[in-house]
């Protein structure tokens, strides 16, 4: 284990003993601290694993994945407040709404840009740790292909999902949004020879596919597990299931971790694939 695998273990213990003993700054903090505990520590379990890993030899891609988070949940807070973005003064979001935050304006900007930059590198991470680990024996097996046609629906289908909750306010269309990124861009990155599960398994590889689903539970569960007991922290109001919670989540929430998890994949390859393009026609 590198030594800052043992360093975000420690931060993390830190945070939850300080925040159980009533350390109010922690409480207030304590999402992107906790975060970034986690992050260092299953990074140093994935170069313990694998030699390699984002602080200790893609520390480039690295920062892009962090960028790549903060501006892709930027728009996703652009579904979940449409109103404000629109011009008005409701802040109440359609799904999720954010409590006990930092009264300074440019403090709480910095609050939600670090815990927003921790979002996909967890994600990845853990993927990537399931993938060297859990699921390393999913290759070889009966690949599985769609067909050119099969992958122009998914983009119409994946286009109509992220559209139709902005030109429609409805808490009702939001799950479309975890989807709808998943759905629009992974044939998109399949066809520019970017990153793409949707190849690994015409080859009958299926870790990456695997890895990214479960990710997405773990992440998911881990969100709300830390988010309950934290001072500043998000609560839900959905249309459909609220009286049947595990920490603040709806039960059926839970079902969005997953595909969330291969949205962000999605979405970060495809920028990634955007920079190389402009980079290579310079």
């Amino acid at each position: 284990m590198p030594v800052h695998g043992c360093v975000g273990l420690a931060v993390i213990a830190a945070a939850e003993a300080l925040l159980f003993w009533g350390h109010h700054l922690t409480g207030e903090w304590f999402t992107p601290i906790v975060w970034t505990g986690y992050i260092l520590f299953v990074d140093g379990l994935v170069a313990a694993r694998t030699g390699e890993s984002f602080l200790t030899t893609r520390r480039v891609e690295f920062s892009l994945v962090c960028l790549a988070s903060v501006g892709c949940w930027w728009l996703f807070e652009l579904y979940n407040a449409p109103r404000f973005w629109r011009g008005g003064e409701d802040l109440r979001g359609l799904w999720w709404q954010y409590h006990n935050l930092e009264p300074n304006l440019f403090l709480r900007r910095l609050g939600y840009d670090w815990a927003f930059a921790t979002i996909f590198p967890a994600l990845f991470l853990t993927s990537e740790l399931f993938r060297a680990s859990l699921f390393r024996g999913l290759m070889g097996r009966r690949p599985f292909r769609l067909s050119e046609g099969q992958r122009h629906v998914l983009i119409a289908a994946g286009a109509v999902s992220v559209t139709l909750p902005l030109l429609v306010v409805s808490a009702w269309l939001v799950p479309l949004v975890w989807v709808g990124y998943a759905l629009l861009l992974e044939p998109i990155n399949y066809r520019r020879g970017a990153p793409s599960w949707l190849r690994e398994i015409e080859g009958g590889d299926y870790r990456t596919l695997a890895s990214l689903l479960t990710s997405g539970l773990v992440c998911g569960l881990l969100w709300e597990f830390w988010n309950y007991w934290a001072l500043a922290k998000w609560t839900y109001t959905v249309p459909y299931g609220e009286g049947v919670k595990l920490f603040e989540m709806p039960l059926l929430g839970y079902l969005g971790f997953p595909p969330f998890a291969l949205e962000a994949f999605a979405m970060y390859h495809f920028l990634r694939s955007l920079i190389r393009e402009n980079i290579a026609h310079a």
